[in-house]
């Protein structure tokens, strides 16, 4: 039943409205800018220390466009399972989309993931409780020939999860003793829904969807007293368009540490660019240098199926919010076998792994590396080199 009149067809009342969260004159599901790439976006990860079953998943929102999507990716042994929804945005208090949804417990600390009985192998009902306070990431932006393409705040946070994972007659029992997580939210405006028209911008590729050229990291680990995030973007030429390091103490009333500039070395697995190992140095670290070592445990291929670029021929048409019909549902399941052996050509890898700290303390996480065209400090000299 609709709880509103309106003389303007065009303006849209949802339950939000109810809340003092307006940040114009106009009702909340209209949003402040007419860019069509407006999108607001949670995504977050989870993985077991002993089980090696490892998920990511995203719920965005994408006003301008009319579409809410989401997905849930899991892998499990030789299998990499994607389920994905999309329908008609209406109620943005309603975070979710088809059997997937996000329930609010307590804000910036606690909320519920849900996937509910349908017609795929997967189901859940997770609980994410936070284990350290939100850190708000510096904003990003990217500009080319005049237009932002790319104008978004995140914020991240790392916990635990407790609940459990259904894969067909399979039950993933997930206990926050041995579940780490890691979620973000962000929002702003990047690239989303059906393509443009490239324009002055030249011939589409999936290059030109990611900014980050070159190296990029983006690692978060949790260990016993605090976590480490790590973000960094090291181009072909040595520039760092985007570096940050911070330590994110449990203790509510410790201050962060800015952990300074960050050396990486990366060990590759032959033939392609996913690392094998790696070794992060902070020497100007407060109270003295760090020294972590990075060991990938199993690897997730995120491009593939869940709406990031291009997928790699696995995608089929659909992309973050791509209007895919009032109420769309899709599950995709391919071997991890067949996707490694495309791992020379995947750009974006999330590695569930083991750090271990000054050779001391173990903590756990998540690394993503990608190596997108030449980058001469790792040998490769070209678009297609690879590791030897």
């Amino acid at each position: 039943m609709s709880y509103f009149k309106a003389l303007d067809p065009s303006i849209i009342i949802c339950p939000a409205d109810e809340f003092q969260v307006h940040q114009t004159a106009q009702p909340v599901r209209h949003v402040a800018t007419s860019d069509r790439n407006f999108y607001e976006r949670y995504h977050m990860t989870g993985h077991g220390h002993d089980d090696l079953v490892y998920f990511n998943a995203g719920f965005g929102q994408y006003p301008n466009l009319g579409v809410q999507d989401a997905f849930f990716n899991l892998v499990e042994g030789d299998n990499h399972h994607v389920i994905r929804a999309s329908h008609l945005l209406g109620d943005r208090l309603h975070i979710g989309a088809g059997p997937m949804r996000i329930e609010i417990i307590e804000p910036l600390k606690k909320f519920r993931l849900r996937i509910e009985d349908n017609s795929s192998e997967i189901g859940a009902d997770l609980i994410y409780e936070a284990r350290v306070p939100v850190f708000v990431e510096p904003r990003h932006t990217n500009v080319k020939n005049g237009r932002m393409l790319m104008d978004y705040q995140r914020y991240d946070q790392v916990g635990v999860w407790s609940g459990f994972i259904k894969i067909g007659t399979r039950r993933i029992e997930v206990r926050p003793e041995n579940w780490t997580a890691y979620r973000n939210h962000s929002w702003g405006v990047r690239p989303v829904g059906e393509p443009e028209h490239p324009g002055i911008h030249g011939a589409v590729d999936e290059r030109s969807q990611f900014p980050q050229v070159g190296m990029w990291n983006y690692t978060t680990m949790q260990f016993e007293d605090f976590a480490i995030l790590h973000l960094l973007n090291e181009t072909d030429s040595g520039a760092r368009p985007i570096q940050g390091s911070v330590r994110i103490w449990k203790d509510p009333e410790r201050p962060l540490d800015l952990l300074g500039p960050a050396d990486v070395q990366h060990q590759f697995v032959p033939g392609t660019r996913n690392v094998a190992r790696a070794q992060m140095l902070f020497p100007d670290a407060p109270g003295g240098a760090l020294s972590i070592d990075i060991e990938p445990l199993m690897r997730c291929y995120i491009t593939v199926g869940t709406g990031y670029g291009t997928g790699h021929g696995f995608q089929g048409d659909w992309r973050h919010g791509k209007y895919m019909g009032p109420d769309w549902l899709d599950y995709l399941r391919v071997s991890v076998a067949e996707l490694e052996a495309q791992g020379a050509h995947m750009l974006y890898v999330e590695s569930m792994a083991r750090f271990t700290l000054n050779d001391q303390k173990i903590g756990y996480g998540y690394h993503e590396t990608a190596f997108i065209g030449p980058y001469r400090k790792c040998g490769f000299l070209t678009d297609t080199d690879v590791a030897r």
